[in-house]
C-alpha cells in the first residue's frame, strides 16, 4: 500500500510539474544605482554633496489559459516602500493583469498603478522639476495609485491606443477618479498622446489635461507636453520642451525645459536641464546640470543642481 501512494504522489508530482511549465513562467529581474547630486543656490539645504542609491527587485509571471485569455503578475521588492506608502513590508508596485486580443486588457494594481492620464503626463523633458530645486507649482493629474483598474481597449483602428482607468475615492471626502488616454503613432516618427481625468476632493475635484507630441527625424528628436490642471482659483499649467541627440547606440544627449503658471502669480517657475547619457552593457552612466528660477514664485530664487549616476539592470 505504502509503495502504491508512493506511485501515485510522484504521478501527482510530475503532473503538476508539466502543467506549471507549460502554463507560464516566472521570471526575476533587478535594477540597482550608485549616485551624487549637489545643489547650491536657493534651495541648498546647507549639507553639500549627496549620495543615493537604488535597489529593486522585481518578480513577473505570465501564461496562456486554455480559452486563450493571458493571465500576469508583478511586484517589485523594495525596502523604500516601508517609509513611503501605505504598504505594509517590502512590497512596493503591484499588479495583477489578465487579458486576450478580443477583449483587451485589464489591470487591477494593488500599489503604485497610473491611470489612464497620469500615464502620460510625464514632462517632455522628463519631470525636470522633481529633483528637490524648491519647486511649488507642481501638477496634480488624475491620481489612481492603490487599488485601481486600468483598461487597454482592444485595437480600435491601426496605430491607435485607447486606455481608461477608474479608482474609487473615500464616501466622506473624494469622488471616484476616472480618466481616459489615447496615444496615436500612424506617422512614421510621430507620437500623439491625450490624456484627461478628474480628481481631488469633492468640493474642489481637479480636472487634469495632458497633450504630448513628440517627432523623431534622423538622430533628431523634438518633444513637447502640455498639462493643465483646473482647479476653481488655483489653475496650474506646465509646458515643456526637448531636444534629443543620439551620438551612438550607446550616448544621447538631451536639452528640456519646464515652465510652471499657476493662477494669481506673477513669477513663473522655469527649469532647464542638460542631460548626458551612456550606455554599455547592462551599465548606464548619465550626468545632468539643472537650473530652477522663480522657485515658490519669487523671483530672486534661483537654484542649480548638478548629479552623476551610475545605474544597473539585470
Amino acid at each position: 500500500m505504502n509503495n502504491l501512494k508512493k506511485i501515485g504522489l510522484t504521478a501527482l508530482a510530475g503532473s503538476l510539474a508539466v502543467t506549471s511549465a507549460f502554463a507560464g513562467e516566472l521570471a526575476a529581474t533587478g535594477s540597482a544605482s550608485m549616485g551624487v547630486a549637489n545643489i547650491t543656490g536657493t534651495a541648498d539645504a546647507g549639507t553639500g554633496k549627496v549620495f543615493s542609491m537604488g535597489n529593486s527587485v522585481y518578480l513577473a509571471g505570465s501564461g496562456e489559459m486554455d480559452n486563450g485569455m493571458t493571465v500576469s503578475m508583478s511586484f517589485e521588492l523594495d525596502n523604500g516602500a516601508l517609509s513611503t506608502s501605505t504598504v505594509a513590508g517590502p512590497f512596493d508596485s503591484h499588479y495583477v493583469e489578465v487579458g486576450s486580443d478580443a477583449l483587451g486588457t485589464l489591470r487591477l494594481s494593488g500599489h503604485g498603478g497610473d491611470s489612464a492620464q497620469s500615464a502620460l503626463e510625464v514632462t517632455a523633458a522628463g519631470d525636470l522639476w522633481n529633483n528637490t530645486l524648491g519647486l511649488t507649482g507642481t501638477i496634480t493629474n488624475a491620481a489612481a495609485g492603490d487599488n485601481s483598474l486600468f483598461y487597454t481597449l482592444p485595437s480600435i483602428m491601426d496605430d491607435l491606443t485607447v486606455t481608461a482607468s477608474v479608482a474609487p475615492g473615500s464616501a466622506a471626502a473624494t469622488d471616484t477618479h476616472s480618466s481616459i488616454g489615447l496615444v496615436y503613432t500612424g506617422v512614421e516618427g510621430l507620437t500623439l498622446k491625450y490624456g484627461t481625468g478628474k480628481s481631488g476632493v469633492k468640493t474642489a475635484e481637479i480636472t487634469s489635461t495632458t497633450y504630448v507630441a513628440s517627432y523623431a527625424i534622423g538622430s533628431f528628436t523634438v518633444g513637447y507636453s502640455n498639462t493643465i490642471a483646473d482647479k476653481i482659483g488655483a489653475d496650474r499649467e506646465v509646458s515643456s520642451y526637448e531636444l534629443a541627440y543620439t551620438v551612438s547606440d550607446d550616448i544621447s544627449v538631451t536639452y528640456g525645459t519646464e515652465t510652471f503658471d499657476v493662477t494669481g502669480n506673477s513669477v513663473d517657475e522655469e527649469v532647464t536641464g542638460l542631460g548626458v547619457s551612456y550606455t554599455t552593457g547592462g551599465m548606464t552612466i548619465s550626468g545632468s546640470m539643472i537650473n530652477a528660477e522663480g522657485g515658490a514664485n519669487s523671483a530672486t530664487a534661483d537654484t542649480d543642481k548638478w548629479s552623476l549616476t551610475a545605474a544597473f539592470a539585470f
